[in-house]
């Protein structure tokens, strides 16, 4: 360990199991030094094992819907609250697609559960972010990061209207994080992971090729979820203070590959 949140406090979304890549960021923020508030759902809560984590962690568990700004402002009020003032970091990773998960394809999209998609995936990031402007609750200093994938960037079959989604977190990510940086001192970055199977992963159609054909293709493999908790961790710290706005690849190489037709690198 190398302490690189001693004193540091923050907020991490999403944790529903021990498969969840905020479930290792918690784990390993602790284990850095910092403390924590775990948040998610109502039903994530009573369906996950999240409060496993908050008794190994001695953490809390605030209940909110990020797509709620009532349930934003009582997060982040509860956490103010319980840290005794401003904080330093928030993790969004949050995302669903209703149309991938009853396997509606692109071209003929649900436009009710694309809202949705969207609402969940990528407009709560924008009311998190909003909430924390406006309660100013973060030190200078602070740091925001949301997981997203290539398909925000490249067409990739298979990801459906969650690629849209995740081009428009990206799209926030830059735009909010001028003022966030200008006004408050504080990063905002996104964190483009390999393909991981987690519990919402595994709702995408041929999941489980995709990770093993860009496997294959990555110089240096996949990055797992634990490698993606400690690229977030150092975001997290003042080793990254001057890096904002940024989608950063943690994808073991993948995103600068241009493979043959084909053609798997072996």
């Amino acid at each position: 360990m190398y302490n690189l949140l001693q004193g540091k406090r923050g907020i991490i979304t999403g944790a529903l199991n021990d498969m969840s890549i905020a479930w290792k960021v918690a784990q390993k923020a602790v284990a850095e030094g910092a403390e924590i508030v775990l948040t998610n759902t109502p039903v994530s809560i009573r369906l996950g094992t999240i409060n496993r984590l908050a008794e190994e962690t001695g953490s809390i568990v605030l209940p909110a819907d990020a797509t709620s700004v009532n349930d934003l402002e009582s997060l982040v009020d509860g956490a103010m609250a319980h840290f005794g003032g401003k904080f330093d970091f928030v993790l969004h990773s949050i995302g669903m697609s209703p149309n991938i998960r009853k396997g509606i394809p692109y071209e003929n999209l649900n436009y009710e559960y694309f809202h949705k998609t969207v609402d969940i995936s990528a407009m709560s990031f924008h009311k998190l972010l909003q909430v924390l402007y406006q309660k100013d609750a973060l030190r200078a200093g602070g740091s925001v990061v949301a997981l997203t994938y290539i398909a925000g960037d490249r067409a990739m079959p298979g990801y459906g209207d969650m690629a849209d989604a995740k081009a428009m977190l990206q799209s926030i990510t830059r735009n909010f994080g001028v003022i966030m940086g200008r006004e408050r001192q504080v990063r905002v970055n996104t964190v483009s992971q390999s393909p991981t199977l987690t519990t919402a992963g595994q709702g995408i159609a041929g999941m489980g090729s995709m990770i093993d054909y860009v496997d294959n293709v990555s110089p240096l493999g996949n990055a797992s979820a634990d490698d993606c908790a400690d690229y977030i961790l150092t975001l997290f710290s003042d080793l990254t203070r001057k890096v904002t706005m940024q989608n950063l690849y943690n994808d073991g190489g993948y995103s600068s590959i241009l493979p043959y037709p084909n053609q798997i690198l072996s």
